[in-house]
């Protein structure tokens, strides 16, 4: 149809409802640049209330419907996009760029977005295939740390945020502490591993249980404060069990 504002995100699992609670974004876009308003049902309150997108609070990965989970039941979320995907978006992710092969901040028309987004996602297998072990996965499974510059390794991603800290990479931070594609905790062949195409990505190998995949991300987390002294944090929300 021509339009544009959330043509990054496609191949995303989840529903529509799931993308206002955490501002879920990708290569470029999260979904609180075209998000106008939420509409949930407050279980608290027992009433139907409407959220502004400034209510929201959107930040990296976050929105107030995280600060109380389960207090709110997503019911509607109003979205306002663009009516120029014939010219398109700037490209705001460098790794999107180099697989369009144009430069940060070129419009693209949403199509060719769309198209070399989905097919970035399937090259890291993130893109939902009952026959490929690496797509079992919830995804990228630890957000992108947000540190102070200082605390930024050396020779690592570094993306410059509004409040003058750093965003980094935490896939690059995974690699770089040891923990190459397809890592598999001792005694747990078969269970879980690393994605062999994406160290962000947690996988079941087809017997792995909800331990042995914590087992692996502990593993994880705690080699990178080890090596780089930054704690990564989950992103999908866990229930009855920690990290």
């Amino acid at each position: 149809k021509g339009w544009s504002g959330v043509e990054a995100l496609s191949g995303i699992p989840g529903s529509v409802g799931a993308t206002p609670i955490q501002n879920v974004g990708a290569y470029g876009q999260d979904v609180s640049q075209t998000i106008t308003s939420v509409r949930v049902f407050d279980r608290e309150l027992r009433e139907v209330r409407a959220f502004t997108a400034e209510e929201c609070g959107f930040g990296y990965r976050w929105s107030r419907f995280k600060e109380v989970l389960g207090r709110y039941v997503v019911l509607e979320v109003t979205f306002r996009l663009g009516t120029d995907g014939e010219t398109g978006s700037p490209i705001a992710y460098a790794q999107l760029a180099g697989a369009l092969g144009v430069e940060q901040g070129t419009r693209v028309p949403s199509k060719q977005i769309r198209e070399a987004v989905l097919a970035l996602r399937r090259s890291k297998g993130m893109v939902i295939d009952e026959a490929d072990h690496d797509t079992w996965s919830a995804g990228s499974f630890f957000t992108n740390p947000v540190v102070a510059p200082e605390d930024v390794p050396e020779g690592a991603p570094a993306y410059p945020q509004p409040d003058g800290t750093v965003k980094t990479s935490a896939a690059w931070l995974i690699d770089h502490a040891g923990f190459k594609k397809g890592h598999t905790p001792e005694g747990l062949a078969g269970r879980v591993s690393l994605s062999t195409k994406h160290t962000l990505a947690l996988t079941n190998r087809g017997e792995g249980t909800t331990e042995d995949l914590l087992v692996l991300a502990r593993e994880v987390r705690d080699g990178v404060e080890a090596a780089y002294g930054i704690v990564l944090v989950n992103e999908p929300v866990m229930l009855g069990v920690e990290l």
